[in-house]
């Protein structure tokens, strides 16, 4: 930045000396007008070659874990840097455990801010200790960088636009009283009608049919019996599960929110998806809040994907606390869209008449319909061929079955 009012100081002292014939102030203004195009100079050159980096031991945590935060800067240049001022931002939702930081005007931001002088090729490491307080998709970064001349006379400043993504997990807890009735199956089973076949299940061989395909051939029992055999597969079926969340905490999604109501309907959500997964189901989830910086509904379909929980917890750490639409509209619009096998489990903070009106609509069109609900002031309907659950909305994940579907 050029600090103009320098170079006037010094054009006025000058000519006012040589007015006055003052020899102290002509030395005065010849002493300002060689420092200050030095200082210019000095300003001007000051931020170049000057590197910053930032590193975390890991993008990728659960809520309560506690990683290495390293940053470190160095200057590559002859030319010292006399003061440099480094202002890190970081989401205020990360607790620095060792080290202060800045409270800014943003809530939502805070700085890890140092101020140092850096000598030629000189590099200073900084290491800090943080620990992931909340759920959530967080940017770390950009980073502020403020310097100047020896003398103080200019500065100038410039913005890194350097960030690193922190994904911090919603929490999972272990799920062991979850049983879903017989009728509402989860995992890969035996099916009773010859309708799929798993190629990973061979269960003997036959004879050639016209019409076989060319990979179901058995090489090796063909040249024993020197005719064409192909292998016969175990018949399957492959369950699916979505995972509907809804993200309202009061009956009407545009009141507000309660946010350690939506951080337990969430948790819930990612433990659900993790027993499933345990159990080799192919899990999906769908919500009505949206990814950052969108207005689409969050969605991950069902997947072979062995990355699929990977897949599923990033999305729920990404949620948004504003709803898109009410859970009921995006039970309608979406269920079309999913496979007509998949098992429907809602899992919402508040049960209304919309939701249960809806639910009942979709087990009459023959889905298969489990809620699972977080509402405690209100007992809530047992409605016949709709399983439901209640969860605690603390304390440990323990489902109270409160309905079960008919026989």
């Amino acid at each position: 930045m050029f600090n103009e009012s320098w170079v006037i100081l010094a054009l006025f002292i000058s000519i006012l000396g040589f007015a006055l014939r003052m020899d102290g102030m002509m030395t005065i203004a010849a002493l300002l007008l060689t420092v200050i195009p030095i200082g210019w100079l000095w300003n001007r050159y000051v931020l170049r070659r000057v590197e910053y980096s930032r590193t975390l031991s890991e993008h990728r945590a659960f809520v309560g874990e506690t990683l290495d935060l390293s940053l470190r800067i160095t200057n590559r240049k002859l030319l010292p840097i006399p003061w440099i001022k480094i202002e890190d931002e970081l989401p205020s939702r990360i607790t620095v455990l060792e080290g202060s930081v800045e409270v800014t005007a943003d809530q939502t931001i805070n700085h890890l801010a140092s101020i140092l002088s850096l000598r030629w090729y000189e590099r200073v490491t900084w290491h800090y200790r943080v620990q992931c307080s909340q759920r959530g998709y967080y940017p770390v970064g950009p980073v502020h960088m403020q310097s100047g001349d020896l003398f103080g006379l200019f500065s100038t400043k410039v913005k890194l636009r350097q960030v690193d993504w922190l994904i911090v997990y919603p929490p999972i807890q272990p799920i062991s009283t979850l049983l879903l009735p017989p009728k509402e199956p989860l995992g890969n089973t035996k099916a009773r009608q010859r309708i799929f076949e798993d190629p990973i299940r061979t269960v003997g061989i036959r004879d050639y049919h016209p019409g076989d395909t060319f990979k179901r051939i058995h090489w090796k029992a063909t040249a024993r019996r020197q005719e064409l055999q192909v292998r016969v597969y175990e018949p399957t079926t492959t369950h699916q599960l979505i995972v509907f969340l809804n993200t309202a905490t009061l009956p009407r999604y545009y009141q507000g929110v309660v946010p350690g109501l939506l951080e337990r309907a969430i948790s819930v959500t990612a433990s659900i998806a993790s027993y499933a997964m345990e159990q080799r189901y192919l899990v999906g989830i769908v919500a009505n809040g949206c990814w950052p910086l969108s207005d689409q509904p969050l969605k991950v379909l069902p997947s072979r994907d062995p990355a699929q929980l990977v897949h599923i917890l990033e999305a729920l750490a990404a949620v948004g606390t504003i709803p898109t639409c009410e859970i009921a509209t995006l039970l309608l619009s979406e269920s079309p869209r999913l496979p007509w096998g998949a098992t429907l489990v809602v899992v919402s903070a508040v049960v209304t008449e919309d939701l249960l009106a809806t639910l009942i609509r979709l087990q009459k069109a023959g889905r298969r319909v489990v809620l699972i609900s977080l509402h405690e002031t209100e007992p809530l309907q047992r409605t016949p061929g709709i399983v439901t659950y209640r969860v605690p909305q603390e304390g440990p994940m323990e489902f109270e079955l409160l309905g079960e579907e008919n026989s």
